[in-house]
């Protein structure tokens, strides 16, 4: 009878157990009623559809602009001017119209229509745009008592957090994706420029969403949609965006006024700490930047670094990429100090450091080689902290660099960004130099290049 009873409890307990593990049936009105349109209700209507149209000339041949061939072509093969069009999606930040989005929406555009979720539409000015943070300002025109969403700061963000994507994919109209956050500090695999620092999300983002808005269960934003990792073209799970904080400084710089994106200017170059280099440098943990450059006009160098130290964190924020240390500091903003978590012989230290912009001195002294010169559509310009910064130079390039090739110049070989070292042996260090060489070279040219970080020798004939 006993074994009976201890089977039959058995049995029991093991029914009841399986029990628990199926889900649950919603019992109350309130658990029925649970779900995230609360969320979209406050922030959906904050969100616009984009409608951009820019013109762009059509392709020309090369020969057109050469003094010899350009006769044959006269008349002939004229570019036909095409109007072009993107579709993107935007967030309203303020009840008078200011919005933002992604440059790549509206950057090129000439003509910006911007429709709301009740179909009201509004022509809209860009304020401020930046390509290498592919954000972009905007004020709707004669707008007001518009809804809109707050900015939440984007550095209390975690991963796991439920969020929502909100945007036009497709041109389909207004839709709702939820996912949670995947990642932070995402610098690689989202493409594009060395400035990118991405909130990782696999909420479904696809093309047209581009703008939107990713926000959290209080309907903030958290970031703003950018782009995904997709073989496709469609979502893969693999979104970013680009966090609150940068938008809000991009923002103030735009209410300030600024026309042009002003980012602090690290001049160094430093390479995350891996598992080796930290044994070897008997680093007491693997993360943070090793120092590996520095330029002369570095405000790091300035303010007592050298190669060799070890930056952990920017103002108490852990950075272990130089992209990280570019983004905290852009978000602390031009004219502040940062505080700098240097680790040098195993001693950490909080150093203060100024927020400044690169500086352009010495003057770049452009000069254009005009038709009838020894080098006819050759642009250069001295290398100073702005224009490393501007094309992305190594940091330690000095001398004279190309920044624009046309007509005959750009069938020479030489490429926007070569850094021109040297003309038939004579060092070139600034643009003056290279015209008198030029002038005084016979029918051969050897110009000493670095070219995407390597040494080359190009050798043209003259005119």
């Amino acid at each position: 009878m006993r074994r009976l009873i201890l089977a039959a409890m058995l049995v029991f307990t093991a029914f009841w157990a399986a029990a628990q593990e199926q889900p649950k049936v919603p019992g109350t009105s309130a658990e029925i009623s649970l779900s995230f349109a609360p969320v979209v209700r406050a922030a959906a209507p904050a969100v616009v559809n984009i409608y951009a149209k820019w013109v762009t000339e059509g392709r020309q041949t090369p020969f057109m602009d050469d003094p010899f061939f350009e006769r044959f072509f006269e008349g002939f093969g004229r570019p036909e001017p095409r109007v072009q069009s993107s579709l993107g999606s935007g967030v309203i930040l303020s009840s008078d119209g200011l919005m933002v989005t992604n440059y790549h929406v509206v950057g090129m555009a000439t003509d910006i229509r911007v429709v709301l979720t009740d179909r009201t539409e509004y022509a809209a000015d860009v304020l401020l745009a930046d390509q290498d943070s592919d954000l972009a300002v905007l004020q709707l025109v004669g707008a007001r008592n518009l809804p809109f969403v707050p900015l939440r700061d984007s550095a209390t963000v975690e991963v796991g957090e439920l969020v929502l994507a909100i945007g036009n994919p497709f041109g389909v109209g207004q839709t709702v994706s939820s996912g949670i956050v995947s990642g932070l500090a995402r610098s690689g695999g989202a493409g594009g420029a060395g400035h990118g620092y991405f909130i990782q999300t696999d909420a479904p983002i696809n093309p047209g969403n581009s703008g939107g808005a990713l926000v959290d269960m209080a309907g903030r934003i958290i970031g703003i949609n950018t782009r995904i990792v997709s073989r496709s073209g469609g979502s893969n799970g693999i979104g970013f965006a680009i966090p609150a904080a940068l938008v809000r400084s991009f923002v103030e710089q735009a209410q300030a006024g600024a026309t042009e994106f002003g980012r602090p200017w690290a001049g160094m170059t430093g390479q995350s700490v891996d598992f080796d280099m930290a044994q070897s440098l008997g680093l007491p943990s693997v993360s943070g930047i090793v120092v590996s450059g520095l330029h002369p006009s570095s405000p790091f160098l300035s303010a007592g670094f050298k190669v060799g130290d070890v930056i952990e964190a920017v103002d108490g924020l852990p950075v272990n990429t130089p992209s990280e240390m570019v983004y905290r500091m852009t978000v602390a903003g031009l004219g502040q100090a940062s505080q700098i978590t240097r680790l040098r012989d195993g001693v950490p230290e909080d150093i203060a450091v100024q927020l400044m912009a690169a500086p352009d001195a010495p003057p770049r002294d452009p000069l254009s080689f005009g038709p009838i010169s020894r080098f006819p559509g050759l642009t250069v310009a001295r290398i100073n902290p702005a224009v490393i910064a501007e094309m992305n130079l190594p940091i330690e390039a000095a001398g004279v660099v190309v920044t624009r090739l046309e007509g005959p110049a750009m069938r020479s070989g030489l490429r926007i960004g070569d850094i021109i070292e040297t003309l038939n042996d004579v060092a070139v260090t600034d643009p003056a130099t290279l015209e008198q060489v030029l002038e005084m070279s016979g029918r051969w040219y050897a110009f000493g290049l670095i070219r995407d970080g390597r040494r080359a020798e190009l050798r043209l004939r003259g005119g």
